[in-house]
């Protein structure tokens, strides 16, 4: 499996939310922006594993599973390049 951060700029972001239908973990926020919830995907289960933080506009999570490829296809599918994925070391 691979490990790897996702970085996202709430203030790039604009709302066309193109990111949710290529990882369903990707979410509308409060604030009618997009934001990350590893619990929101119905058919995988977060393992725990997980971790999101929000701080100055930006919300980064980590994730250590195979689905790294989805969420890349988020990544490229935001018009505002808004979303980085990259793979960390352990």
């Amino acid at each position: 499996m691979t490990k790897y951060e996702v970085t996202l700029e709430k203030e790039a972001c604009d709302g066309i939310f193109a990111c949710l239908t290529r990882d369903p973990r990707f979410v509308e926020d409060e604030d009618g922006l997009a934001t990350i919830d590893p619990d929101a995907d119905p058919i995988y289960d977060a393992t725990g594993e997980e971790t999101v933080t929000v701080e100055a506009g930006r919300v980064v999570a980590t994730f250590d599973d195979d689905r790294v490829d989805e969420t890349k296809k988020a990544a490229q599918a935001c018009p505002v390049d808004a979303i980085e994925v990259r793979e960390v070391s352990e």
